[in-house]
């Protein structure tokens, strides 16, 4: 390998996980570096870039669309990482979303807003679509409850026939019972779904909540309303693949589908080897909640009430004996009421909702511990990081550390 690797980036610059997933690469570049780095304005959809056939270069980041594209990053015979679940032939190693832990946030996104009745809309073109799909249900249905699933059929997500695709969505969903959380596999989904509520007279989100996934400014923002949506950690996800990368290109070749690892020699004395394919999955950030899914789905008004207190003034400081003020409830029929709604005390509602803020800033910002406390309406610092660990199990600076990659 030449002094400076040279590295294609075959990755998609259309959608705002991507270019998240480009910004981590270069900061590893950044911290590592450098790299001479071939990049293009590319759509998943892109042919396979003419000059890679001849191309002698070091290592490729792909996120492969067609089974070309994939052939064709293997006969380069250069290291490359791929960043895309798919149902392609390959034995590349992927870094990838954990769709798995997508699945139980969103339905814990929805139980929190009071829905027990569920659905999902999904596509089977791809594995990734299946295992959101079947975490979300298997998570709904260990909670006791059960989901209805729409399967597009005869699109991917550029159907041939938009009205009557449209159409048989709103059909599904003015027959589902109401109040519901939905799911929608992606956002381009989500966008449909929201466009079908519409259709059928369906009011979001008071009567269907509505979840997408990858938290795609342009559909998030374009849709009506706009869409709630879980974020990945694209940043986190092309940092990893660029440090695993530069590993492959660096480390030689072990043996069969091995590298050498980088950590110290076992008890035997000879070097730990581990699978050349082995796969990485970096969590979703969190849910970015908008207007599809900012409700409290509860009939009892008055818990309502005191939920959508709290959630809008937990961070000012307010305490359990503020939310009994505001709902002239007494604390002890409260307290009574929320638990079995909630699995919950009321003070533990308003510890998360303050915690959740604090993971927002850490994540979104760079500002120090005390001004973040501050924000979140916890007095002190050094209690807000207490807390933060108690109930997470790590620090904020390991919090901010570990999703930044």
């Amino acid at each position: 390998m030449s002094e400076t690797p040279h590295v294609a980036l075959l990755i998609e610059t259309s959608r705002s996980f991507t270019r998240a997933m480009l910004q981590g690469v270069r900061r590893y570049i950044s911290e590592h570096g450098p790299w001479s780095v071939y990049m293009e304005l590319r759509a998943l959809e892109s042919r396979v870039p003419p000059w890679l056939k001849n191309w002698r270069g070091d290592g490729i980041i792909t996120r492969s669309n067609s089974q070309a594209m994939v052939d064709a990053v293997i006969e380069t015979g250069v290291p490359a990482v791929e960043v895309r679940a798919t149902k392609l032939k390959h034995n590349l190693p992927f870094i990838g979303v954990d769709n798995r832990a997508m699945g139980r946030m969103v339905v814990e996104h929805l139980m929190e807003r009071g829905f027990r009745r569920f659905g999902v809309y999904e596509l089977d073109t791809e594995d990734y679509f299946q295992e959101r799909r079947d975490n979300f249900v298997d998570t709904v249905q260990q909670a006791g409850y059960s989901c209805e699933v729409y399967r597009a059929s005869r699109h991917r997500e550029r159907p041939a026939a938009w009205e009557r695709n449209q159409n048989e969505l709103a059909d599904w969903v003015a027959r589902l019972p109401k109040p519901i959380g939905l799911l929608a596999c992606t956002d381009q989904l989500g966008f449909w779904l929201l466009d079908a509520c519409n259709r059928a007279g369906v009011s979001v989100p008071e009567e269907a909540a509505v979840v997408g996934v990858e938290n795609d400014e342009s559909l998030c923002t374009m849709s009506s309303p706009p869409l709630s949506s879980v974020q990945f950690n694209g940043q986190r996800l092309g940092y990893e693949a660029a440090a695993l990368l530069a590993r492959l290109m660096n480390e030689p070749k072990k043996g069969p589908g091995l590298i050498c690892a980088k950590h110290p020699p076992g008890r035997s004395g000879k070097l730990n080897l581990v699978p050349f394919s082995a796969p990485l999955f970096v969590p979703p950030l969190g849910i970015v909640t908008r207007q599809s899914s900012d409700v409290v789905a509860i009939e009892d008004e008055d818990l309502a009430a005191a939920l959508r207190f709290i959630r809008r003034h937990a961070c000012e400081g307010i305490t359990v004996e503020d939310v009994v003020e505001r709902i002239a409830m007494s604390r002890s029929a409260l307290e009574r009421r929320i638990r079995p709604l909630l699995g919950r005390t009321v003070q533990a509602e308003i510890m998360r909702v303050k915690l959740n803020r604090v993971k927002e800033l850490l994540l979104e910002t760079d500002l120090p511990l005390a001004a973040i406390a501050h924000k979140a309406g916890f007095q002190h610092p050094q209690y807000m990081a207490e807390v933060f660990k108690r109930e997470l199990g790590q620090t904020p600076g390991e919090f901010r550390a570990e999703s930044r990659g």
